[in-house]
């Protein structure tokens, strides 16, 4: 097993392309060829969780926050990202991390944490526009089948809950094979007339290059003739946070109880409950300030998000009760999902989450 082997999975299922721009998701440290000996999931990357994979002689170390975030201009012992970089370079231990782009996928951090909650109907807070592409591409009558089959086999066709989907429409295409051309129809020099079907299909910007190689791999003939349109369309499926519906009315404060116990956070900073039940929730792993509105623009009754600020709690303006858990809180169980990912693929591989709580926050 090498490193790249076990990073495909992850990005196949969170795209390194899905991530923020100021983020830093992918192989930090390390070289994609090397062999796996096992790998370490942590939400972070500390002293004690190198100690760790050392002890354990595992030399992948797959986390949720990256290691390095900002740019580095050196790499020394007299600060805590150069010192973790320094000792994991010279352990020959790799690190990679899932972050944003984890964060953004339907099944991903705030899945979770839904899940957690026992929501139901559960749909991205924030989906993202400028993800999707629309290919259209003409191929002989006979061969649509396979080139449909091509486009969809590749991740072409996904509109929410379905798949396969395209539009198609019959017409007559027209070309002359000049010298030097190989016509798969018609004659060099000759104009030819040949009956054809006019596809079209999106998929994700991300996907272009696996598309367009599956089709054209399909298609029969020498020169393809297909366009690429950007769409403004909302992805449904790619975004931040969540929102959903408890199956049935809750209190307030027994809901806040028992967020409260589920998460195992020692505290919970909170606005006024300003109503007796609550239905809808809205939620964000990590720090989620920025989606606070959108959460009010839903309808939701609470929002549940951490590192929200004194100023920012003042944005519920008695119109959601806003509920800060703790960013490691409201991000543990990433790291269960991270392994799960693993697991599937390869369930004989020596692979498991940390013993280390790295939340560096302490309630007294």
């Amino acid at each position: 097993m090498i490193i790249k082997e076990i990073t495909r999975i992850i990005e196949d299922f969170a795209p390194l392309q899905l991530q923020e721009s100021y983020d830093n998701a992918g192989l930090i440290i390390g070289n994609p060829n090397h062999e796996v000996a096992g790998v370490l999931v942590t939400l972070d990357v500390t002293d004690e969780v190198i100690d760790e994979a050392m002890k354990l002689s595992y030399n992948l170390i797959v986390a949720h926050h990256p290691l390095i975030f900002k740019g580095l201009k050196k790499i020394g012992s007299d600060n805590m990202i150069g010192r973790l970089v320094s000792k994991c370079i010279k352990n020959d231990i790799a690190v990679y991390a899932a972050h944003t782009n984890l964060d953004n996928v339907s099944n991903g951090v705030n899945r979770i944490v839904c899940d957690r909650l026992g929501l139901q109907n559960v749909r991205i807070l924030a989906a993202k526009k400028l993800l999707l592409r629309k290919l259209v591409v003409f191929c002989p009558t006979n061969y649509a089948d396979k080139v449909r089959e091509a486009l969809f086999t590749a991740g072409a066709g996904h509109i929410g809950n379905y798949d396969s989907c395209s539009f198609n429409m019959s017409g007559k295409g027209s070309f002359r094979a000049l010298e030097g051309s190989n016509p798969f129809v018609g004659k060099p020099n000759e104009l030819h007339y040949e009956n054809e079907i006019r596809i079209e299909s999106i998929f994700p910007a991300y996907d272009q290059n696996k598309v367009l190689s599956s089709m054209l791999g399909a298609h029969p003939y020498e020169e393809v003739a297909y366009d690429i349109y950007p769409l403004e369309n909302i992805n449904a499926g790619v975004g931040a946070g969540m929102i959903g519906e408890l199956e049935a009315m809750e209190d307030a404060m027994h809901f806040l109880k028992r967020l409260k116990k589920t998460f195992g956070t020692g505290c919970i900073k909170h606005t006024t409950i300003i109503r007796k039940a609550i239905k809808r929730v809205a939620v964000c792993g990590g720090s989620g300030s920025f989606l606070i509105q959108n959460a009010i623009g839903a309808g939701a009754d609470i929002y549940i998000s951490g590192d929200i600020k004194y100023h920012e709690f003042f944005d519920a303006d008695g119109k959601i009760i806003i509920a800060d858990i703790g960013h490691y809180e409201s991000e543990q169980f990433t790291k269960e999902l991270l392994m799960n990912l693993i697991n599937k693929k390869f369930p004989n591989f020596a692979v498991q989450i940390s013993g280390v709580n790295t939340n560096p926050v302490k309630y007294l």
